[in-house]
């Protein structure tokens, strides 16, 4: 291990104690990718002198730890996922017979995903006239970063976060002029708390629904595992799981959940 590397591991070692953020479960080359942004920015070339930075500029460290989380995303991104999730999995909610239909979006950022998971449903439940089932729902959006979830509370978008939203959607749903603000009857379903995905259990629950897209292909093996185990143990019997397009099932979890749509990486928990 070179100079390097043993100031870089000093300078996880350092966030992780002093401020809970667990760099150990994360991939290492995207650790050094985001650290590097930020040193880049103050002019630091060193592990160790950014250390010392950090202990003597708060904001600084805010800055860092909002450029570790992830918080790259739009609204529907991936429309053919939502399609998906319309046809196939909310028919299967509808029916089901709880006093509470518990949506989880796990790691949503600035609140893009909740915000469209509870239009897709609000839109549903309108088509289907069945409209009086939306008082069951509750879609809950869960993040690390207090930032993006101040901003989520908010519920307001910019032009570039529409590029996957259908025409009448936006329409219906999303105010006309700047800032382009969610309209009140699916910001009703929705609800933001701050949860460290890695460290805390899950939500309470059961829930019906999970969501966590773009986010498991951070860490490695062994946590993507975990989270897996929670989202299984966090999900009523019949419950639906949707993941990123490029992250599937590991280990033994596969064979506690269903394929219902493998493309899409939809599963139902057996």
């Amino acid at each position: 291990m070179n100079e390097q590397d043993v100031e870089f591991e000093a300078l996880t070692q350092k966030i992780a104690r002093e401020r809970g953020f667990g760099c150990a479960s994360y991939k290492e080359k995207c650790l050094r990718r985001r650290i590097a942004v930020r040193m880049r920015a103050r002019g630091v070339h060193r592990y160790s002198d950014y250390a010392l930075l950090l202990d003597g500029d708060a904001v600084e460290y805010e800055k860092l730890l909002d450029a570790l989380t992830i918080n790259v995303t739009r609204l529907f991104r991936n429309w053919d996922v939502y399609e998906a999730v319309r046809t196939l999995v909310l028919p299967a909610l509808w029916e089901m017979d709880a006093p509470e239909l518990r949506v989880w979006s796990a790691g949503c950022s600035s609140g893009e995903e909740p915000y469209s998971l509870a239009v897709l449903m609000h839109r549903d439940a309108m088509e289907r006239g069945i409209s009086s089932r939306l008082a069951r729902v509750r879609v809950l959006g869960t993040d690390i970063d207090r930032l993006s979830l101040a901003a989520a509370e908010k519920g307001e978008f910019e032009e570039g976060d529409f590029a996957d939203t259908p025409a009448e959607l936006r329409r219906d749903y999303f105010s006309a002029a700047p800032p382009f603000r969610v309209s009140d009857a699916p910001r009703r379903l929705v609800r933001f708390e701050q949860r460290d995905l890695l460290r805390e259990e899950a939500p309470a629950g059961p829930h019906h629904l999970v969501v966590c897209r773009n986010v498991l292909i951070y860490f490695d093996r062994p946590t993507q595992e975990r989270l897996f185990a929670k989202f299984h143990e966090a999900l009523l019997p019949g419950g639906f799981l949707v993941l990123g397009k490029v992250e599937t099932l590991l280990g033994g979890i596969r064979a506690k959940f269903a394929p219902v749509n493998a493309r899409e990486r939809i599963f139902r928990k057996l």
